[in-house]
């Protein structure tokens, strides 16, 4: 199993319009720095998946045939909003998996052109191609999902992005499942007060050790966490990283 990450940025993305701190500055400059909306591609020798559709380039991305579906984590615009012109497509429907909000986004659930919409369970495990995919529930302002994600050799892949902690039974789950390789949100600098939606750094770090992968990568970054990286040079755990657009992973 290869994972890229296709986004790594927190509502907003890096550099954020008109903001001109060092993080945003830099990443004007240096186009390492960037980072788009989260998500994350998944891929074995016959098996593609995209985890959350924010990109608005989708189209242009991945041609027509080359995914067998997309899951999403929830229906919050940033990770939905490369769907509003992959709808008007021509030929076979896309699979689009996700949480049961009945509201979705805007008018896609009226008006999904190629798109399939199908609605999952907490827990209750799928398959797509050779991957097993098993939703888990996040605590965010919107009904919002994680997913294990396991090969048929075995490779488990855990993606955990827009939470704030972990509930209880998605924790106990995670730690018996054991994931060789887990992508954690990580949107705001250590806070004093616990953050609402999303994980600061120390909560992020917190859930790694509680579960203790083989290797995380903290993603869904903002610029403050960026800017607060820059002026502080601060050291992750040995085992930790910072996730970065374009990036590759292999689970071999």
């Amino acid at each position: 199993m290869r994972i890229t990450f296709t986004g790594t940025a927190a509502a907003g993305g890096v550099p954020r319009y008109g903001c001109q701190c060092i993080a945003c500055a830099a990443a004007r400059s240096q186009e390492a720095r960037r980072r788009e909306p989260c998500s994350a591609f998944i891929e074995t020798s016959d098996t593609r998946v995209l985890i959350d559709a924010g990109l608005m380039d989708l189209h242009e991305r991945f041609p027509a045939g080359s995914l067998d579906a997309i899951l999403l984590t929830h229906y919050h615009p940033d990770h939905v909003q490369g769907l509003f012109h992959l709808r008007w497509g021509v030929g076979p429907s896309l699979a689009i998996f996700g949480p049961p909000d009945k509201d979705g986004c805007a008018d896609l659930y009226k008006n999904p052109g190629i798109l399939e919409f199908n609605p999952l369970s907490t827990f209750q495990s799928f398959h797509i191609g050779q991957l097993q995919v098993t939703p888990l529930s996040l605590i965010h302002s919107k009904i919002t999902f994680g997913y294990a994600i396991e090969t048929s050799s075995g490779k488990r892949f855990a993606y955990l992005t827009d939470t704030v902690g972990l509930p209880a039974k998605t924790l106990t789950f995670l730690q018996h499942w054991q994931p060789h390789a887990m992508a954690v949100d990580c949107s705001h600098p250590p806070q004093e007060i616990r953050p609402k939606n999303h994980n600061d750094v120390t909560l992020a770090l917190a859930l790694i050790q509680q579960i203790n992968p083989g290797q995380a990568w903290l993603t869904h970054i903002s610029h403050n966490v960026d800017k607060w990286r820059m002026e502080t040079n601060f050291e992750l755990p040995e085992k930790v990283f910072w996730a970065e657009d374009h990036l590759q992973i292999s689970l071999e």
